[in-house]
């Protein structure tokens, strides 16, 4: 499932780009054109013994792993031993809304009556999406801090966040969060990183080449994974707004402080009223220590409205649960799929797992699109080499993102609960401009 170290040069996203070049080279050396790899993508990304994939042997139920998860998920949490992942590059495409970061409430009601739903009724607190997250994540840790009887300030100050941002709106979203932010947490425990988009290749005379005027698109999530580990690419903003990067070596030192990275997408509605998991915080701690290196949430389909995603399966040929995305699952639908990834996955000791990443590098799938070639690794695949703990849990429900116009509605509800939340919107008062 790993792709040798020497095909992948993972120093920058140029060397990286160049190397998917030579990947290219080595392995569709036979196809004349990216048209003629998009016929074959299927067969060329199928997932050897998809045929013989089956039921999963069970996952772990987080209520069965203890009673005391939840205090050493505190614990975790106050003493700044998790690492806070927000993802917010995602294209976005069948929103049709822009970027998820800057999805206010009124452009969702908008929307909504654009379609033939009610007509805007105001009364939300004007924030965000993305803002959203990272207010809710500070409000329950000051909360939690509080109820602990900790200085808030203090438990701020000792979190470390990361908010992935697409190059389409870079500037106003990062200005924006370290604004936003100043008051809750220090400003240099607020990192970011801008995901790179790459433009397509074709086949040419020499080989497989970069075409300059094709569409520049993300490599996926798998690809974060592998810039996270690339020289510079993560920064901070200094007091005037200006990129401070981080060393490679700096960057996984402050990995190397955590006992768990997790990762957000910012489409995930549920968070906006729960971003702490206490439970699973503490069943990280328990599960590092026992020698996992990272725990997958795992849920059933919804079978009203079923979705791609990674299936979790059991792969007799390595004897084992395995979550597998569905560009891998050639003529596996969505409604074939029961059980899925949640997406909202725990990196254990994560300065091990992203410094190994740079070794084992990703599996490598093709995607066509717009007539040129573009890989899309999928992080998720980590779990193939990093000893994986899945679980799932007692009266586990399907995911709720907000992902289609389909699930506007369900936004829109998850925005008015969490403005009720006791303190909440004292607290985002001063952001809501």
């Amino acid at each position: 499932m790993t792709v040798p170290t020497a095909e992948l040069d993972l120093e920058s996203p140029d060397s990286y780009l160049q190397s998917v070049r030579r990947l290219a080279d080595s392995r569709l050396s036979s196809f004349a054109c990216a048209e003629e790899v998009g016929l074959a993508a299927d067969d060329l990304n199928a997932y050897p013994g998809r045929e013989s994939l089956g039921p999963p042997s069970g996952a772990g139920v987080l209520e069965d792993e203890g009673t005391d998860l939840a205090e050493a998920g505190r614990r975790a949490v106050l003493e700044g031993r998790i690492f806070w992942e927000h993802t917010a590059a995602g294209e976005a495409t069948r929103l049709g809304l822009g970027p998820k970061y800057f999805i206010a409430p009124g452009l969702l009601e908008r929307r909504l009556a654009a379609s033939g739903g009610p007509p805007p009724g105001g009364g939300l607190l004007p924030l965000e999406l993305g803002r959203r997250h990272l207010v809710q994540l500070a409000y329950e840790i000051r909360r939690l801090a509080d109820e602990s009887g900790i200085d808030p300030d203090l438990a701020m100050a000792r979190q470390r966040m990361l908010l992935v941002v697409p190059e389409e709106g870079m500037p106003a979203m990062a200005e924006g969060a370290a604004r936003d932010l100043a008051g809750l947490m220090p400003r240099g425990s607020l990192l970011f990183m801008i995901q790179t988009a790459f433009h397509g290749l074709e086949k040419g005379t020499a080989g497989w080449a970069v075409d300059p005027r094709s569409p520049r698109r993300l490599h996926n999530h798998g690809y974060l994974a592998m810039q996270k580990t690339m020289e510079g690419q993560v920064f901070r903003l200094d007091g005037s707004g200006r990129r401070a990067p981080l060393s490679r070596e700096a960057f996984l030192g402050l990995l190397g402080e955590a006992w768990d990275l997790v990762s957000y997408n910012i489409e995930d509605l549920g968070y906006l009223t729960a971003a702490l998991d206490l439970e699973t915080a503490g069943m990280a701690v328990g599960k590092r220590s026992a020698g996992y290196g990272m725990m997958m949430e795992v849920i059933p389909n919804n079978p009203e409205r079923p979705i791609k995603g990674g299936m979790y399966a059991f792969d007799p040929a390595l004897g084992r649960d395995v979550v597998v995305e569905s560009l891998r699952l050639k003529g596996v639908g969505p409604g074939d799929i029961g059980f899925l990834n949640k997406n909202f996955n725990h990196y254990l000791e994560p300065a091990s797992v992203f410094g190994r990443i740079r070794e084992e590098g990703l599996y490598m799938p093709v995607s066509v699109r717009d007539g040129r070639l573009y890989f899309q690794p999928v992080q998720g695949d980590i779990s193939f080499w990093a000893r994986t703990f899945f679980f799932t849990r007692r009266k586990a429900s399907p995911i709720n993102s907000l992902k289609s116009p389909l699930d506007i509605p369900s936004a829109l509800e998850a925005m008015r609960l969490q403005d009720v939340q006791p303190g909440f919107a004292e607290l985002a008062s001063g952001l809501a401009r």
